[in-house]
């Protein structure tokens, strides 16, 4: 069975999908096959008939293995709210259970898959069940990224508190500089570092534009 990982965020829109694209690009590099897998996505566009998300179509398309849209994407939704908010309204339900199965299935056709979350840690994604959730019933190893943005040392501790209380292994954290001049990065960098045992595994930086190959190169050597 291949080796997963969840990578969860401490808000939404602070570089998870570019993160998780360097993370496959940095199994690629070590010569093993990759599959990114987002369960969960709101805010979907329609092409050819179907919804489509653009960060799901991002996984897609830097796996190593060529899958079926919905393996990668079971759950899209149109509205670009908290999921179970669009689920409901496009009546649906989300099936934990379904998307453990769905992982299952892909894990037999790569060494590696990465499970990319939805928004933040404790985000819901259906009446009774978060992220955090459906992190623990995949038992993988969970990482994060860290918005660097002012607020980000309060946003980081409470979704490392939250992880612990969970009882899930967080393999580490990754800082991703979504402002271009983040005023003392490196002191909240530092400020982190001393705060929690969990390692820091890179600093990816601002970025116009997703450049897998030196994002992955910035990734530490222990994964």
């Amino acid at each position: 069975m291949a080796q997963g990982y969840f990578v969860t965020g401490t808000d939404t829109g602070i570089g998870k999908t570019w993160t998780t694209v360097a993370l496959m690009q940095y199994f690629k590099d070590q010569g093993k096959s990759v599959i990114g897998m987002k369960p969960v996505a709101s805010g979907c566009d329609e092409l050819d008939g179907q919804l489509r998300n653009e960060d799901a179509l991002l996984l897609q398309e830097h796996a190593s293995v060529a899958l079926p849209y919905q393996d990668v994407n079971p759950y899209a939704f149109a509205l670009p709210v908290s999921p179970h908010i669009a689920a409901e309204q496009a009546g649906v339900e989300i099936n934990i259970t379904s998307i453990v199965e769905k992982y299952q299935e892909i894990e037999k056709k790569s060494d590696i898959v990465l499970v990319e979350g939805v928004g933040g840690w404790l985000v819901p994604i259906n009446t009774q069940q978060d992220v955090a959730d459906l992190a623990q019933v995949l038992d993988l190893p969970v990482i994060v990224v860290v918005g660097m943005r002012l607020g980000c040392i309060n946003q980081a501790k409470l979704t490392f508190a939250a992880i612990e209380q969970k009882g899930v292994l967080c393999k580490g954290w990754i800082a991703s500089c979504v402002e271009q001049d983040m005023l003392m990065l490196k002191e909240n960098i530092q400020t982190l570092c001393a705060a929690t045992a969990i390692p820091l595994l890179a600093v990816l930086p601002n970025a116009a534009g997703l450049d897998a190959k030196a994002f992955a190169e910035k990734i530490d050597k222990t994964l």
